[in-house]
C-alpha cells in the first residue's frame, strides 16, 4: 500500500503490562487516536474513545474482549471530538470521567471537528458529557491495582489529564505528548508544555502510551520539549521581525522536526507562542478556525489528511 491507502492500516493492541492494553489507531494523524484498557475484575477503564462511530465500534469490541465483565469506566484525557466522540458507545450504564474544565468544552464544541472534514464518514454520533469530573487528581482503586489520574497544564488543552500506573510504570499521556507526530498547543500553551514535561518525566515512567503514534518510553517527552524549545524560539525571531505566524511557518527550516507527522501544526502553534508573546495567559482561547484556515494555507491549501 501507498499513500492515504497505507495510512489507514486497521489498528492493534500491544499489551503494555499485565493486563494494561495499548489500543493503536496508526499511523497517529488527525483523528487517528489512542485508546487505552485497564482490565480490572469486573470490568475496565477505557482511556479515551475514537472520532467516528465504526471506530469507537471496533474499540468497544476489542473491550469487551479483553474485560468480560460489565463495567465500564471512561476516561477523556481532554475534550477533541476524537478523543470523546465514542464514549456514547459504551451505553449509558458507563461512567464517565474527565477534568472539571472538561463539561464546558465539550459542550461549547459540540460536534465542531466533523465541520472541518466533512468527508469523513462520522456516523450517528451522540455527544455524552463526563459523568464525573476533578480538580487536580483522582485515584481509581481497581481492585489491587491503582490508576491515578492527574490533571496536567494548560499544555494542549486546558483539561489535560494523564493517567498513571504506579506499580506498572505505565503513563497515558493523552495529547501532550504525542509518537512521532507533531505537537500541538494551539488550544493550550507553549509554557505551560514545557512545564507539563517536566512534569511528567517526574513520575518515571517505564511506557508511554501517547495520544497519537506508537507506543515509546520517556524519550518522547525529551523530544516534545526540544520541539517546544525550538518553536518558542522561532517564534520570537519572527515576532520581533514584524512576521504573522504564517509568515514565521513558511520560512522555517524544521530541521529535525521534518519528519513529524502532521507539520501543519507549526501554524497553529506559532499563533500560540505569538499570543503568549503579546502576554495571553495560557490556554486563553485563540481563533481557532482563522489558524486551521492558515494550516491549510500552509499545506498548499489542502486540508490536512484525516482518515478517521
Amino acid at each position: 500500500m501507498t499513500g492515504a491507502a497505507a495510512r489507514a492500516a486497521a489498528p492493534w493492541v500491544e499489551e503494555v503490562a499485565e493486563g494494561v492494553h495499548a489500543h493503536i489507531q496508526p499511523d497517529g494523524g488527525w483523528c487517528l487516536n489512542n485508546s487505552g484498557v485497564v482490565v480490572f475484575d469486573g470490568g475496565a477503564v477505557v482511556i479515551d474513545t475514537a472520532a467516528t462511530e465504526r471506530r469507537a465500534t471496533a474499540l468497544r469490541r476489542t473491550v469487551d474482549a479483553l474485560a468480560p465483565g460489565p463495567r465500564r469506566i471512561v476516561v477523556n484525557t481532554h475534550h477533541h471530538g476524537d478523543h470523546v466522540f465514542g464514549n456514547f458507545v459504551f451505553g449509558d450504564s458507563a461512567e464517565v470521567i474527565a477534568h472539571e474544565r472538561a463539561v464546558a468544552e465539550v459542550e461549547d464544541t459540540g460536534l465542531a471537528l466533523t465541520r472541518l472534514w466533512p468527508d469523513v464518514d462520522w456516523g450517528d454520533i451522540r455527544l455524552v458529557l463526563p459523568t464525573m469530573t476533578f480538580t487536580d487528581r483522582l485515584d481509581l482503586r481497581l481492585g489491587d491495582r491503582v490508576a491515578e489520574l492527574h490533571h496536567v497544564g494548560p499544555a494542549h488543552t486546558t483539561n489535560d489529564v494523564v493517567v498513571w500506573l504506579p506499580d506498572e510504570r505505565v503513563l497515558f499521556t493523552g495529547d501532550t505528548v504525542l509518537s512521532g507526530c507533531t505537537p500541538f498547543t494551539l488550544m493550550g500553551s507553549v509554557s505551560g508544555t514545557l512545564e507539563t514535561m517536566e512534569r511528567l518525566r517526574g513520575f518515571g515512567a517505564r511506557v508511554l502510551v501517547c495520544g497519537h503514534g506508537p507506543v515509546c518510553g520517556p524519550e518522547a517527552i525529551d523530544l516534545t520539549t526540544d520541539y517546544t524549545l525550538w518553536l518558542r524560539n522561532l517564534a520570537r525571531r519572527g515576532h520581533e521581525r514584524g512576521w504573522s505566524p504564517l509568515e514565521t511557518a513558511f520560512e522555517a527550516d524544521l530541521g529535525p522536526h521534518a519528519d513529524l507527522i502532521d507539520p501543519e501544526r507549526i501554524v497553529g502553534n506559532l499563533h500560540r507562542a505569538y499570543a503568549e508573546l503579546d502576554g495571553a495567559v495560557p490556554g486563553a482561547p485563540l481563533d481557532v478556525l482563522t489558524a486551521f484556515r492558515e494550516m491549510v494555507d500552509y499545506n498548499g491549501g489542502r486540508l490536512p489528511t484525516c482518515l478517521a
